[in-house]
């Protein structure tokens, strides 16, 4: 990903707030052809740093061909909008703000064990919050082991991170501050937060 120096952040935290609330993300890969999936992930934290990890239907195929070793990129976008140039003081061009992690990595496939627990966390996040949640553990280990048979999953080990925060830095005060007036305007749910982000920063 092309970031230009004024937008490129180096914030880890900014990274996994971007991850966690924007897990519904790209797996690409170019093994025999290029080939994108949307895919739900986890991030893992260790000791060492931190991977990814997620699943697909084994009737993908990125499935079919991906293997140990092979690089894939993992693209997370969090929220964005449209800037229109009428909110300057200047003729200008219009753009798009947004907030976005991409992130390079090596596959390791996942055994039954470890895509069991990947299952686990994965459910008991998303559960959670729901009146009556459905946690693994309630479905029984026959059964989630039987529909793990569909499934494929990996880990990514990160080789290289991008996370970009476009958040107007380039403007000068009374446009920037025009912006965060006109993005507070709309009733979109991503303009809303990105005149947020614009205060907070």
């Amino acid at each position: 990903m092309y970031i230009p120096k004024i937008y490129k952040s180096q914030d880890m935290e900014l990274m996994k707030e971007l991850i966690s609330e924007n897990g519904f993300a790209l797996l690409i890969s170019n093994q025999e052809k290029l080939a994108a999936t949307h895919s739900m992930f986890l991030m893992t934290e260790t000791e060492a740093g931190f991977y990814l990890e997620t699943h697909i239907s084994k009737a993908n195929f990125q499935a079919k061909v991906l293997k140990d070793g092979d690089e894939v990129l993992c693209d997370f976008l969090g929220a964005h909008s449209y800037i229109s140039s009428s909110w300057y003081d200047h003729k200008n061009v219009s753009t798009w703000n947004y907030e976005a992690v991409q992130i390079r990595g090596k596959v390791k496939l996942m055994n039954d064990d470890e895509l069991y627990e990947h299952l686990r966390k994965l459910t008991f996040k998303y559960e959670k919050p729901q009146k009556c949640p459905m946690f693994v553990e309630n479905m029984g280990d026959e059964y989630v082991r039987k529909e793990m048979k569909g499934a494929f999953g990996i880990h990514i080990f990160p080789t290289e991170i991008f996370i970009v925060n476009k958040l107007s830095q380039n403007r000068k005060e009374s446009d920037f501050r025009n912006i965060i007036k006109e993005l507070e305007k709309t009733s979109d749910e991503n303009s809303r937060k990105i005149a947020e982000k614009m205060r907070n920063l």
